[in-house]
């Protein structure tokens, strides 16, 4: 700030006048000038360019009328340690130093009883100085309110420290961007979209926010942290640049954010500058943490930090002081509590500085490899509090997981780091099969799957048998979670051999009851059967309960494929109560999901609904996406069978929801269809014949990857039908083709949006207008109502007048089209169709 633009006839002091406009901080502001009202001392804390200068004179501005006294600034950004800050103070109220007299006492006299404020900015240039004239002034002169700004607190009675948080991003839910009203709602839902905007409409006429560039504007903000003096500079460039480009230059923001306002301090002018002037301000014991906690990405706690960062120069009971240091020169962020242990953090711009200083050092690879050792460690802590016997309490091992969700940035990055900087892939790989249960259980399988395959392709001598066969394993664990039988059958193909010569049952386990999954989905079921009995002999090979509940959660899903719902109900049971033994609220949800679906199997949807609450209410606490997403769909399911389509829509928007952050295609593809069958109860049939094409548009475009689950072409057929009765043919094939034309993301936003946003396709007329496959012509209607009678292939050829061959393949269509296995299954469908 500078003070030749002082207007005293405004505020009675010197405020200078702000320099463009003031955006966002609105409830900022608030908090602060009713702060002021009660506070003696307000100290302004944060980084450099995190706006304490801006927002000081803000809030001075909006209290100016209290202070009869007027409201005083004195800059202190261009003070050296040395200097003595009684001048400053005097120079601005405009006091003479009296002779034989010390300035201080001339100073509080000419205060006295006034009632003022003094806004004291960037006191971590003379912080003591500063502190000592507040305590003076705090003492003697009782009217004196003293806002100063600061990296680090003056530490003074009375002092109140108010971190500065950096300007709101775009939520993590997001906006539709793709539409004017969606854009509309991003800019003002975000402070730091809406500084960008402004400064960038300054810097140039012609930008606006657009559909276009409104997702690269959200990261360019997410990226800049938030930090108002960064958003700036950045959007200073596009007078030159459009955001695409300079979104794309972000990496490299020291060498982009290099010109800014010349009238500023020069500490001000650029990004590299400013935190420049914060690093040098360090003594050596906090430059040396400083750089080494760069080696954390996303968080940190104080017992990782004592882990990997202390030695050479650094003591580890030394680094809590030094940690708190930093903490008050805001170049560390005490960002929240994770279960019972503060998380630190740094602001990106501040990580990629202190990245800077770790590689100059020479320290980088050692403290790299530290960090990747100690996640190892953790990692290896953590299982063997799951596995371990006595069998461990949930509420010890619920802690340790989120923690580990607080922590998932690191675990990559010290997967990336082993991979491309130490050409070590079996550390990697080891760390990853340390976390085999939270990966599997809570449903991380992005990225794990990416860095799975990529490991994996290490030549032989660079991975041990053991280590090969349990990673394959993993990876096929992981490809079962994503719906993935091609990749599953791979992976776990593989293990086998190598997982029994290394006698890792449990593991080898595992992959013979995906292995059976896959057979189930290949409708080969003798040979799930006899995969299964094998996996269970595994596993009982080394009393492995974890891996046992797998292979009966797996018993259950056969038996209920081929509709044996005693068996299936035997199958979940026996799971559950292996789950409940060992306190375990993964697995038993998945029980209770699979006795949920055998309850609906049989009618019974109270039954199933009180599962899927039980399984929701045990997974409150924990990350187990896929399960949460299941148990959703599932009452909305229920409660769409039940007329309450007002509970329904509920819970399977808030299941897509979900689902789309899981970045799964299967998922988003059923939870699409199932929000079909809710908009044909609504009656809405264009919208559901839209939705239903979107779906198995989805589905097609993952090639062979899935097979269509078991009675999806039914489902379909149930779905379309009254919509053909009520539309007919022609209006219902164009409709699906128009679902069938959307994206997945353009098909989710209309599965979000309950309104009509999209004209009746008459004239689509880009393609030839095909019916759904799914459909049955009218002579496999007739057929099927047929094999309803009970009628074999040849009695239908006879009562038809075709020949028996001809029967025989229409028969086949049918189960093809319909998904099902059976005579039997189509039968039982066409009565209760007839029924409904």
């Amino acid at each position: 700030m500078t003070q030749d633009t002082a207007h005293a006839s405004l505020t009675g002091g010197n405020l200078p006048l702000e320099p463009n406009g003031f955006v966002g901080r609105e409830a900022d502001v608030e908090e602060l000038t009713d702060l002021l009202g009660v506070a003696r001392v307000v100290t302004l804390c944060g980084a450099g360019g995190i706006g304490k200068s801006r927002l000081a004179v803000r809030v001075a501005s909006q209290v100016a009328g209290e202070f009869p006294g007027g409201v005083w600034l004195v800059e202190l950004a261009d003070a050296v340690r040395g200097d003595q800050i009684e001048p400053r103070v005097a120079a601005v109220l405009g006091v003479k130093a009296e002779p034989s007299r010390a300035l201080a006492d001339t100073l509080i006299d000419a205060l006295g009883d006034r009632r003022l404020l003094l806004v004291m900015d960037n006191c971590e240039s003379l912080i003591e100085e500063s502190a000592r004239f507040c305590r003076a002034v705090l003492t003697v002169c009782p009217d004196v309110r003293v806002l100063t700004t600061s990296r680090e607190p003056l530490r003074v009675a009375g002092e109140t420290v108010w971190r500065v948080p950096p300007l709101t991003l775009p939520r993590s839910d997001g906006h539709d961007l793709g539409t004017s009203e969606g854009v509309r709602l991003f800019l003002g839902t975000s402070e730091a979209v809406r500084l960008f905007a402004d400064r960038a409409t300054a810097a140039s006429r012609a930008f606006s926010v657009t559909e276009q560039n409104a997702a690269d504007i959200a990261g360019l903000c997410e990226a800049l942290d938030g930090m108002p003096l960064a958003i700036e500079l950045a959007a200073a460039l596009c007078r030159v640049l459009t955001v695409e480009q300079i979104n794309a230059r972000i990496r490299d923001r020291f060498r982009l954010l290099s010109a800014g306002d010349r009238t500023a301090p020069a500490r001000q002018q650029t990004l590299r500058a400013t935190v420049d002037w914060s690093y040098q301000q360090l003594n050596e014991p906090e430059r040396i943490l400083l750089r080494r906690l760069a080696v954390f990405t996303g968080g940190w706690t104080l017992d990782m930090a004592e882990q990997v960062c202390a030695g050479n120069a650094l003591w580890a009971e030394d680094v809590l002081g030094v940690l708190c240091d930093l903490v008050d020169k805001s170049l560390v962020l005490a960002d929240a509590e994770v279960a019972g242990e503060t998380r630190y953090r740094m602001l990106e711009t501040i990580r990629e500085y202190a990245t800077e200083q770790l590689d100059a050092s020479g320290e980088e690879p050692e403290f790299r490899r530290l960090h990747r050792d100690h996640m190892i460690e953790v990692a290896a802590r953590i299982h063997q509090t799951i596995v371990r016997r006595p069998r461990p309490a949930w509420t010890e091992i619920c802690p340790m997981l989120v923690m580990l969700d607080e922590l998932q940035a690191n675990v990559w990055a010290a997967v990336r780091w082993s991979v491309e900087s130490a050409g070590d892939p079996e550390s990697a790989l080891r760390l990853l099969i340390l976390l085999r249960w939270p990966i599997i259980a809570g449903g991380r399988f992005t990225p794990a799957d990416k860095w799975l395959d990529r490991l994996l392709d290490a030549g032989p001598g660079e991975l041990t048998p053991c280590v090969r066969g349990d990673a394959l394993a993993l990876r096929g664990q992981v490809a079962f979670g994503q719906g993935d039988p091609d990749t599953a059958q791979i992976a776990c193909a593989a293990a086998v051999d190598p997982c029994r010569e290394a006698g890792l049952y449990g593991p080898l386990s595992g992959s013979l009851a995906i292995l059976a999954w896959v057979a189930i989905y290949q409708r080969r079921p003798e040979r799930a059967r006899s995969l299964l009995d094998d996996a269970l002999e595994a596993v009982r090979t080394v009393d492995d309960p974890w891996h046992e509940t797998v292979i009966r959660s797996m018993e259950g899903t056969f038996a209920l494929s081929e509709g044996r719902a005693k068996e299936s109900q035997r199958s979940f049971e026996a799971a559950l109560a292996i789950a409940h033994e060992l306190d375990n609220h993964w697995a038993a949800p998945v029980a209770l999901i699979g006795l949920a679906q055998v309850a609906w199997l049989r009618g019974d949807l109270a039954e199933a609904r009180a599962h899927y609450e039980r399984a929701l209410d045990m997974l409150q606490d924990i990350t187990a996406h896929w399960q949460a997403i299941t148990c959703l769909s599932g009452l909305g399911r229920i409660a769409l069978a039940q007329g309450d389509l007002a509970t329904a829509r509920g819970r399977l928007i808030e299941s897509l929801r979900l689902c789309i952050g899981t970045g799964q295609r299967l998922g988003v593809a059923r939870r699409i269809e199932t929000l079909a069958q809710l908009a044909l109860a609504e009656e809405d049939d264009r919208r559901a014949v839209r939705l239903a094409g979107a779906s198995a548009a989805i589905r097609s475009a993952m090639g062979g990857a899935v097979l269509p689950p078991p009675g999806f072409g039914a489902r379909m057929e149930e779905l379309l039908q009254p919509a053909r009765m009520r539309l007919g043919d022609a209006l219902v094939a164009q409709l699906w083709a128009h679902g069938q034309e959307m994206s997945q993301e353009q098909a989710v936003r209309y599965a979000l949006q309950f309104d009509e946003p999209y004209e009746t396709p008459a004239l689509l007329g880009k393609h030839p207008v095909v019916a759904p496959m799914t459909t049955l012509t009218c002579r496999e209607w007739e057929i099927a109502e047929l094999i309803a009678r009970g009628m074999s292939n040849k009695a239908i050829a006879d009562e038809l007048v075709i020949s028996p061959a001809t029967a025989a393949r229409h028969v086949a269509n049918i189960l093809a089209k319909l998904g099902f296995s059976s005579r039997t299954q189509v039968a039982t469908w066409v009565i209760e169709q007839n029924r409904s």
